[in-house]
């Protein structure tokens, strides 16, 4: 999902995910109505937001387990998916650590982590790679290029074209609410008037 700033991409996300509700229309998460089943949508939904939103003096290990517990995970399977996640991101070495005594992309990689830890069927990234460094940025990318392998269905919004290229399957494009263009990304190169995805994304926001 791509979009200028203020373009609707985090709303969009935020209704997708029952944070916010829909003023018209209607989305379905696997299967069930983000208005009138948001338990379910809950519980096959993972949604990692800007705002990491971390209890400071907890450890990377004691966030992730106490979010475990809230979606039921059982004990063998949190350890097993635990540590999987962990060795893909490369974690293991500030897990014991407070999160007050983390760094911006270790932060973000337990968020990840707590997005990911039930399993969830529905992965929704707000722009999941911003302002990290580009080790970080690129185990994130490996891990959306896992969930898509595992036949996740993946959402994310990025202003990184790079990230759109690499990972995309289809996209939208989103300006003051309005989508200007949704299909494939094979379908968008091929109405291109310009030689870059950057800049047939700018020609198209500043023709809306």
């Amino acid at each position: 999902m791509l979009g200028p700033n203020g373009a609707g991409k985090t709303t969009t996300l935020r209704m997708i995910a029952t944070i916010l509700k829909p003023s018209s229309g209607s989305i379905k998460v696997a299967n069930y109505d983000v208005e009138k089943e948001e338990q379910q949508v809950r519980s096959n939904i993972g949604f990692l937001t800007g705002s990491t939103g971390l209890y400071q003096r907890l450890t990377p290990n004691e966030v992730v387990k106490y979010f475990a517990d809230l979606y039921g995970v059982e004990k063998n399977v949190f350890k097993e998916r635990k540590e999987r996640l962990f060795d893909l991101l490369d974690m293991n070495d500030f897990a014991k650590k407070r999160i007050g005594q983390l760094s911006t992309g270790m932060k973000q990689k337990v968020s990840i982590v707590r997005t990911m830890i039930h399993d969830p069927s529905v992965v929704v990234f707000d722009e999941p790679t911003s302002g990290l460094d580009v080790i970080t940025a690129e185990n994130i990318i490996n891990l959306i290029r896992n969930c898509k392998e595992e036949g996740k269905t993946v959402i994310f919004s990025s202003h990184i074209m790079s990230e759109v290229d690499l990972l995309c399957d289809d996209l939208a494009i989103i300006h003051k609410g309005n989508i200007l263009y949704s299909g494939t990304i094979q379908e968008f190169r091929g109405q291109m008037q310009t030689d870059s995805l950057t800049k047939e994304f700018i020609r198209i926001v500043q023709t809306a």
